[in-house]
C-alpha cells in the first residue's frame, strides 16, 4: 500500500517536474526565437534625439524656431530630481531596483486582464521597456512585441546606467501639444524651465505619458486633475514628498497655458516672417532638411531687430498707398454664416478659426473683424481681441468712400457712400484703429485690406553682405512667397550701371561723349525702335548725364560699342545673372533677376569693387555648440589681443576677391550719386549723407525699382503685381520705390551713420561740363560743373563721340520731341539710309528698362 502511495506521488512529482521543464524549455525557446533578430540596442548609447533648431537675431533675441518634433534636449544631470521622481512614481516605482522588467507588474496586469475578460488590458511596461518600444519597436499590443520588449530591456539594463535610460525616456516621451520630452512640455504647459516647476506641476507632466489626448488640460480637465492627484499620492507613498507637501500640492488648482493661467512662450516670439523663412529655405538646402528640422542647430541671424520693422512698414505703407489710390474693394473673401453671429462667444470662436493675416502692424496693429449688422450708413463689427462695449464698434460711412466694389458681372460700382455699399453681414474684414497724430487718442475704426500689388525690400552691409532687413511682400501670413529672393523680375534701368561699369573698365570715362539719337534694330521678331522715356533725343551727351537721366538710346549705343559679351561678363561677375543672353535689349534690363542679387551687386560698387557674399546668417552651431558655419572669413589678428591702445580699432584684413577696379567703382559711384542729386531720383531721395543709386521702370511700368547705397548700407526695392501688368502711367521707380528707400534709410542713417564715398588712390579730379563733356578750368563753378575722377597718367580725349555703330544723320535735329516730329531720315554706320517714324514703337520685343 505504501509502495502504491509512493508510486502515485512519485508519478505526480515526475509529471510536475516534466511540465515545469517543458514550460521552462518552451519559454526559453520562445525567448531564443524572438531574441535572434532583434534590433541592436547598443546604438542608444550614442543616440541624439531630434531637437529644435532656433534662430536668434544679431542682438541675441530668439526670433523663430523650427522642428518636426518640438523637443528641448535636457541631459540627465540637468533634470531636477523632482521631475524624475514624479515620472518614476507615475510609470515605474521600482525603476531603480528591477532589471528592465517588473514581474509583479506583469502578473498584476495578467490578473486584471483575466478578471475583466480582456476589457482592461494594461501594459505593465517599465520605463526601460517603454524606451525600447519608443526607440526600437512598434507600439502595437501583441504578445510578440511584449516579449521582444522584455528581452531588449534586459539587455539595455546591462549596457546603460539607470540615469542614461531615464534621460532617454524623459527626452523622447510625447507629452501632447506637439511637445516631446519634459523640457519642451514644461515650456508648453507652464512657460517655465524644469527647475521652476512645483510638485503639482511635475505631477501634471507625469500624468500625460499614459494618453496625452485623454488628459487634455482644457477638454479633460477633471480627468487630468484626478490623474495628477494620483501621481502626487504615489510620490508621497514612495517617500519623495512629505504629507504636508502632499496636502498643500493636491489642493492647488490645475493651471496651464492652455487654460489662460500663464502667458504662452509663443507670445515672446515675433510672428514668423520672410527673413526667418528664407533662412529655413537656405539652410535646408545647405545642411539638408532633416538636419535643419531635427539637428538642434543654433543660428545667429544677421537681422537687425530695430531695422526690420522699419523696412516692413516702409514697404507696406507704399503698397497700401498705391492700393487705396486704385480704390477697389476686395476685402478678405472670407465670411462667417449668419447662424454663428447670434452671440459673442459663437462669433468669436468662428472668427478665431478664419485664416486671415494677423501679422500686419502698419501705423497700428490690424485686427480681423466680422460684420455683425449693417445700418443705414454704418456697419457694426465684432473685433478679435477687442472687448465689446455697450455702444459697439463701427465702420462709419466716412471710412468707405475711398473704394468701389467689383460687381458680379465684373464691372465696378460707383464709389461707396455708406458702409452697406461695400459690406454685408458675415463678411470678415481687417480693421485698425485710427488715432490722432497729436496725442494718439482713438478716433475710429478704419477698414483695411491686403493690397493686390506686391513688392520686396532688402538692406545689407556693403562690406560684409550681412542682410540687416528684408521684406518679401506685404504680409507673410497672406503670402509666403518671398519676392525679395524668389521673384524673378526685369530690373529695367537699374541694370544700366553694369553696362557703364563695363564701359569704364574698357577705357571710357564719365566725360566720354555718346550719341543720344534714334536707333532701329532689325530682329527676328521685327524692327525694334527703342526710345527714351521722354520721347526726346538729345544728341551727343557725356556718360554721366546718360546715367543720371537714364538715357536708353545712349545705353544701347554704349553696349554695342563695348560688346554685349563684355556686359554679360560683368553682370555674371557681379552675380546679377548666371548667364546673360547677349542681346541688346538686355542692356536695358529686360532679362529677369531677383532683388536679392541686385542689392548684392550694388554693394560691390559701394565698397570699392570687392566681392560680397550676401548672407542672412552670421554663424551656425550644432547641438554641442560647435561652429559648423561662419560667414565672415576676414582676418582680424588684433581681435586676439587682450587690449588695444586707447582710440585704436582692430585692423581687419580683407581677403575678398576684387571684381572691379577701385577707380572704376568710384567713378560709377560718383555718377550714380548724380542720379540722386540731380537725376531721375532727385525728387524722391533727400538724406543727410551722400547717397548713390539708380531707378528702374520697365515697359508699361510693370516693375518699378530703386537700388541705392550710402558709404556703409545698400538697400533696394521693387514693386509690381505678382502676375505682371501695368502699374499705371504715373508709376515710376523714383516715385514708388524712392519713398520706401527714403523712409528706411532715414532711420538706418541714425543708427549706422554714413559719410563721403572713399576716393581711391591713383587718380586726380578734373572739372568737366556735365552737359557737353568739355574740360573746364580748375576754378570753374556753376550747376554745369562736375569734378570727374580720372586715373593718373590717363589723358582723356575730349570731343570724341561714340555712336555704337548706329550713325547719326548730319541733318538730324536735336532736342526734338519724337512724338511731334515727322519721319526722320538717318544714315546708318553701313552708309545706308533709314527712316525713323514719328511714333516709333518697341515692336514686339520688350526692351526692359525705360527710366
Amino acid at each position: 500500500m505504501l509502495r502504491l502511495i509512493l508510486s502515485f506521488f512519485g508519478g505526480i512529482f515526475t509529471t510536475l517536474t516534466m511540465a515545469i521543464g517543458m514550460v521552462v524549455l518552451t519559454v526559453g525557446a520562445v525567448f531564443w526565437m524572438y531574441g535572434r533578430d532583434l534590433p541592436s540596442h547598443e546604438s542608444l548609447a550614442q543616440y541624439t534625439p531630434p531637437t529644435i533648431s532656433r534662430i536668434y537675431s544679431g542682438q541675441g533675441r530668439l526670433i523663430d524656431e523650427f522642428a518636426k518634433e518640438r523637443r528641448l534636449f535636457a541631459p540627465a544631470d540637468t533634470i531636477p530630481p523632482l521631475i524624475k521622481q514624479a515620472f518614476i512614481s507615475a510609470e515605474d516605482k521600482n525603476f531603480y531596483t528591477h532589471e528592465g522588467y517588473d514581474l509583479r507588474g506583469i502578473g498584476a496586469a495578467a490578473v486584471d486582464a483575466v478578471r475583466t475578460r480582456g476589457k482592461d488590458v494594461r501594459g505593465a511596461s517599465t520605463i526601460t521597456q517603454q524606451v525600447m518600444k519608443n526607440f526600437l519597436l512598434s507600439g502595437d499590443r501583441r504578445a510578440e512585441r511584449k516579449i521582444k520588449e522584455i528581452i531588449l530591456a534586459a539587455r539595455l539594463e546591462e549596457t546603460l546606467p539607470k540615469e542614461k535610460i531615464l534621460e532617454l525616456y524623459l527626452n523622447e516621451i510625447f507629452l501632447g501639444q506637439n511637445s516631446y520630452g519634459v523640457a519642451a512640455a514644461s515650456q508648453t504647459y507652464f512657460n517655465k524651465t524644469l527647475s521652476e516647476l512645483a510638485p503639482h506641476e511635475a505631477a501634471f507632466l507625469a500624468s500625460l505619458p499614459k494618453a496625452p489626448s485623454d488628459y487634455h488640460p482644457v477638454r479633460r480637465k477633471e480627468r487630468l486633475m484626478q490623474r495628477r492627484n494620483f501621481v502626487l499620492r504615489e510620490m508621497k507613498e514612495n517617500g519623495y514628498i512629505s504629507q504636508a507637501v502632499y496636502e498643500s500640492e493636491v489642493a492647488q488648482p490645475l493651471r496651464s497655458v492652455q487654460n489662460g493661467d500663464f502667458e504662452s512662450f509663443k507670445a515672446e516670439l515675433p510672428p514668423r516672417d520672410y527673413f526667418t523663412d528664407e533662412i529655413r529655405r537656405q539652410l535646408s538646402e545647405n545642411f539638408g532638411e532633416g538636419e535643419f528640422f531635427t539637428g538642434g542647430l543654433t543660428v545667429r541671424a544677421t537681422i537687425d531687430n530695430e531695422m526690420q520693422p522699419v523696412a516692413a512698414q516702409a514697404l507696406q505703407q507704399q503698397l497700401e498707398e498705391y492700393d487705396r489710390g486704385v480704390g477697389i474693394w476686395r476685402g478678405t473673401g472670407k465670411t462667417i454664416p449668419a447662424d454663428k453671429l447670434t452671440d459673442e462667444a459663437t462669433w468669436r470662436e468662428a472668427l478665431a478659426n478664419v485664416r486671415v493675416s494677423r501679422d500686419v502692424n502698419l501705423e497700428n496693429p490690424w485686427y480681423p473683424a466680422v460684420v455683425l449688422s449693417v445700418g443705414n450708413s454704418d456697419a457694426r463689427i465684432g473685433i478679435e481681441g477687442v472687448p465689446e462695449t455697450a455702444e459697439g464698434n463701427f465702420i462709419t460711412a466716412k471710412d468707405v468712400q475711398w473704394a468701389r466694389k467689383r460687381l458680379d458681372d465684373g464691372k465696378l460700382s460707383g464709389k461707396a457712400k455708406v458702409a452697406g455699399d461695400l459690406l454685408d453681414v458675415g463678411d470678415v474684414v481687417l480693421v485698425r484703429r485710427m488715432t490722432s497724430d497729436d496725442d494718439g487718442s482713438f478716433i475710429r475704426w478704419t477698414l483695411r485690406q491686403i493690397p493686390e500689388v506686391q513688392g520686396g525690400f532688402v538692406a545689407m552691409d556693403v562690406n560684409t553682405g550681412r542682410v540687416i532687413a528684408m521684406q518679401g511682400g506685404f504680409s507673410y501670413q497672406a503670402s509666403v512667397f518671398n519676392r525679395a529672393t524668389q521673384a524673378k523680375r526685369q530690373p529695367g534701368s537699374s541694370f544700366k550701371p553694369f553696362v557703364y561699369a563695363a564701359a569704364l573698365d574698357s577705357g571710357y570715362t564719365p566725360a566720354t561723349i555718346v550719341v543720344d539719337a534714334p536707333i532701329e534694330i532689325n530682329t527676328p521678331q521685327g524692327m525694334w525702335r527703342p526710345r527714351n522715356s521722354s520721347n526726346k533725343f538729345y544728341g551727343p551727351t557725356p556718360l554721366r548725364t546718360g546715367i543720371e537721366q537714364s538715357r536708353n538710346l545712349m545705353t544701347i549705343r554704349l553696349a554695342q560699342e563695348v560688346g554685349m559679351d563684355t556686359v554679360g561678363d560683368y553682370a555674371e561677375r557681379f552675380g546679377v545673372y548666371d548667364s546673360l543672353s547677349p542681346v541688346l535689349a538686355n542692356a536695358l534690363g529686360s532679362q529677369e533677376t531677383t532683388l536679392y542679387r541686385m542689392v548684392s551687386a550694388y554693394a560691390m560698387f559701394a565698397n570699392g569693387g570687392e566681392r560680397v557674399a550676401p548672407t542672412l546668417v552670421d554663424r551656425v552651431q550644432d547641438r554641442y555648440g560647435r561652429t559648423v558655419y561662419k560667414h565672415d572669413e576676414r582676418i582680424c589678428n588684433d581681435c586676439q589681443l587682450a587690449s588695444l591702445d586707447p582710440g585704436a580699432a582692430p585692423r581687419i584684413i580683407s581677403n575678398r576677391e576684387r571684381v572691379m577696379d577701385p577707380i572704376t567703382a568710384y567713378q560709377l559711384t560718383s555718377m550714380m550719386k548724380g542720379v540722386v542729386d540731380r537725376g531721375t531720383a532727385s525728387g524722391a531721395i533727400n538724406l543727410p549723407v551722400p547717397i548713390a543709386g539708380k531707378t528702374g521702370t520697365t515697359n508699361d511700368a510693370k516693375d518699378v525699382w530703386f537700388v541705392g547705397f550710402s558709404s556703409n548700407i545698400v538697400a533696394g526695392c521693387y514693386i509690381g503685381f505678382d502676375n505682371p501688368r501695368s502699374l499705371g502711367k504715373r508709376a515710376y521707380g523714383a516715385g514708388m520705390c524712392g519713398p520706401v528707400f527714403q523712409r528706411f534709410m532715414s532711420e538706418a542713417i541714425k543708427k549706422y551713420g554714413g559719410g563721403a564715398f572713399q576716393v581711391p588712390a591713383g587718380g586726380n579730379f578734373i572739372n568737366i561740363d556735365r552737359f557737353t563733356g568739355a574740360r573746364l578750368s580748375d576754378d570753374a563753378s556753376g550747376e554745369n560743373v562736375v569734378a570727374e575722377y580720372f586715373r593718373d597718367g590717363e589723358l582723356p580725349i575730349f570731343g570724341l563721340t561714340f555712336d555704337g555703330g548706329f550713325a547719326m544723320g548730319s541733318d538730324l535735329p536735336l532736342f526734338e520731341e519724337i512724338g511731334n516730329a515727322g519721319a526722320r531720315s538717318v544714315t546708318t554706320s553701313t552708309g545706308k539710309k533709314a527712316v525713323v517714324g514719328p511714333k516709333a514703337s518697341f515692336g514686339t520685343i520688350s526692351s526692359g528698362g525705360l527710366y
